[in-house]
């Protein structure tokens, strides 16, 4: 007995130590040993739109707050825009150089791969926990008849419809659309008017698959059926496709080429009172509000006026296994998602927070009331499939391929089904070697 208590105590002992150590800035691994100085290395998004609010600002104050808390750990930040930072980080997994952390629209891909950490591997009970549901489900990979998390929420952004207030009286439409025949209607007033852009389309490369989703959604379509099988060529998505290309974009009623405009410019111009109307997400009120244009939200208009669910955007933090950092990893992200953190980073930008502790902060915080229309959304919310493994390839070959399906000799079905090919070869293929 008395050897048996020894041993006890000697284990007390050394985890104690260990805690001590750690707490000091040193990492260990699960089998005790030392593992020295840490070099992290994060690549992210940028969600700024000049230099004076880039996210490299905030990656790197973060970056100086988690090492001055823990000495021996340095980390490099990398920020690329929404344009590039997903070639980036492919590029540097192909060439065998995947970073520690990357901070992007998709992880599915590199989950399929094993390239990934699991989320239980990095995060404390607490901050997996923290995690909106809807949002920790839309980072699970379905393996088997198990559900694993390999995606972590970064930030999440619902979408309304953005009016110009001006614009709308000098053209005498008293009251947002409900209706795609509203719309129409308005865009066609606003027109007459003199209106640059009666309605802002942007189907250009930075962000084709939200717009795609806004409008395939109130079409009553989908990327999706309620069993997560692609729909991408459903009759509904076509039938969207054809009425936005005969019906706004042949009539005028849009930004010239909308396969060429990128969401930056059309909200850009937006800022400048050049706009009617557009879908837009919380970030859009920031920039409105500096330029002083007076403006007014909406549920976005559907086809017959009906309610549905709107377009939910998820970005995501995944952690790559290549470099060996699965504890300085968690550590950082632990401190990332802190319920101070969260919240910074979302209410920088006009974001909404993942976890619920950030959530419900927010609500309760009447300087974020106008976030409240964009957080009641967030639980009804249609998001992206970022779970299927071909998610990402679809998402590029969506961006550069849906813009020419509006344009006078598009042609919506065939772009359609060629979109909706290969990802079934993918997931057929993938299924198959299972």
């Amino acid at each position: 007995m008395e050897r048996r208590y020894s041993r006890v105590l000697a284990a007390g002992i050394a985890t104690a130590m260990a805690f001590t150590l750690s707490a000091c800035g040193r990492f260990e691994s699960v089998g005790g040993d030392d593992i020295g100085d840490v070099d992290l290395k994060l690549v992210a998004a940028d969600y700024g739109d000049r230099p004076g609010n880039s996210s490299r600002l905030y990656w790197e104050s973060l970056a100086m707050e988690f090492e001055a808390k823990n000495p021996g750990v340095t980390v490099d930040v990398d920020v690329y825009s929404w344009n590039e930072v997903a070639k980036k980080v492919a590029a540097m997994v192909k060439r065998g150089e995947a970073p520690d952390i990357a901070q992007i629209d998709t992880y599915a891909e590199y989950a399929d791969q094993g390239l990934l950490y699991r989320a239980d591997q990095l995060l404390s009970i607490a901050t997996q926990a923290d995690f909106l549901p809807a949002l920790a489900e839309a980072g699970e990979v379905h393996r088997g008849v198990r559900r694993v998390q390999y995606g972590l929420p970064f930030v999440a952004s619902t979408r309304v419809l953005f009016y110009n207030k001006e614009l709308f009286a000098k053209a005498g439409i008293t009251e947002p659309p409900r209706t795609w025949d509203d719309l129409r209607r308005d865009a066609a007033a606003l027109k007459r008017a003199g209106v640059k852009i009666p309605y802002g389309l942007p189907l250009g490369p930075e962000e084709a698959q939200a717009e795609t989703l806004n409008w395939i959604l109130s079409g009553d379509g989908g990327y999706t059926n309620a069993h997560g099988g692609y729909t991408i060529d459903s009759p509904e998505n076509v039938r969207t496709f054809e009425w936005l290309r005969d019906e706004l974009v042949g009539k005028g009623l849009t930004n010239p080429h909308p396969g060429r405009t990128d969401r930056q410019d059309v909200f850009d111009a937006f800022t400048r009172g050049e706009v009617g109307m557009l879908n837009g997400h919380p970030t859009l009120m920031q920039q409105v509000d500096d330029k002083g244009v007076k403006y007014g939200t909406a549920p976005l208009p559907s086809k017959n006026g009906l309610s549905g669910a709107t377009t939910g955007v998820a970005d995501w933090m995944m952690a790559f296994k290549k470099r060996g950092h699965r504890e300085a990893v968690g550590k950082f992200l632990d401190f990332a998602y802190s319920e101070k953190n969260v919240r910074q980073f979302a209410d920088q930008y006009d974001l909404l927070p993942v976890t619920t502790s950030a959530s419900e902060a927010m609500r309760a915080d009447e300087k974020h009331r106008k976030l409240w229309e964009f957080l009641a959304q967030q639980p009804t919310a249609v998001y992206y499939p970022a779970y299927k493994r071909s998610w990402g390839s679809v998402a590029a070959d969506l961006k550069e391929s849906i813009g020419g399906v509006v344009e006078r000799d598009g042609d919506p079905a065939s772009v359609l089904e060629q979109l909706q090919r290969e990802p079934d070869a993918t997931e057929n293929a993938s299924e198959d070697s299972e």
